[in-house]
């Protein structure tokens, strides 16, 4: 691959990291809830979901739902009642939630980490978006004269660090304003519009349309 054509890929990626939606609403509502570092947990498992996704997309998956209706219609069910179920879940948190995490026990920071966890890998998993994300950049940039494989994993570990590094910033530009978010009436103004955006982000994804349909 030719660092040209990395370069644009790059950006390309950075661009689309940047761009907020589930994932980083995910991140925000994470730090704002456990701290910046345990946050990164759930930042970690969906990058390993990206892994997941972008294999998957590589191994035929990305065409399957580009010509199966049924396979896309389930995958995008299955994403949008997971982003509606955060939703729901963040509109239903309590205001104090910040304040509670000060007093949290080491008891409930180990049960919280695999939720944490387990709640990126999801997010990422269960994102239609994403195969055909995967299935129609990586291609735009492959060279079919070299091993495909080592092209694969400079690509999708060239996405990865650009997704783990837009949590990055959003989760530490949600410490910088945590202070803005002690006020239990602004946490819970904070809890209704991410919880809502979840659910429209769902939404918006059951209104997602397979192309070749």
């Amino acid at each position: 691959m030719h660092i040209s054509n990395w370069l644009i890929f790059c950006g390309i990626a950075l661009l689309t990291s940047f761009t907020p939606g589930p994932a980083v609403l995910l991140a925000i509502s994470n730090s704002l809830a456990v701290g910046p570092r345990r946050a990164m947990i759930g930042s970690l498992g969906n990058a390993i979901g990206l892994f997941v996704v972008s294999a998957v997309a590589m191994a035929g998956m990305g065409a399957v739902l580009a010509t199966s209706a049924t396979a896309f219609m389930g995958l995008k069910i299955a994403g949008a009642l997971y982003l509606i179920y955060l939703g729901i879940k963040q509109l239903r948190s309590k205001s104090s939630t910040l304040a509670n995490v000060k007093v949290a026990t080491t008891a409930t920071s180990v049960h919280a980490a695999p939720r944490l966890f387990s709640h990126g890998l999801t997010v990422a998993l269960t994102n239609p978006k994403a195969i055909l994300f995967f299935t129609a950049l990586f291609p735009q940039f492959l060279v079919h004269d070299a091993a495909i494989v080592g092209q694969f994993f400079v690509l999708t570990a060239t996405f990865v660090a650009c997704a783990f590094l837009s949590h990055t910033f959003y989760v530490l530009l949600a410490r910088l304003l945590k202070k803005q978010f002690a006020n239990p009436q602004r946490l819970r103004l904070f809890n209704y519009v991410s919880g809502g955006m979840f659910v429209v982000l769902g939404l918006s994804l059951l209104r997602l349309r397979n192309k070749a349909a």
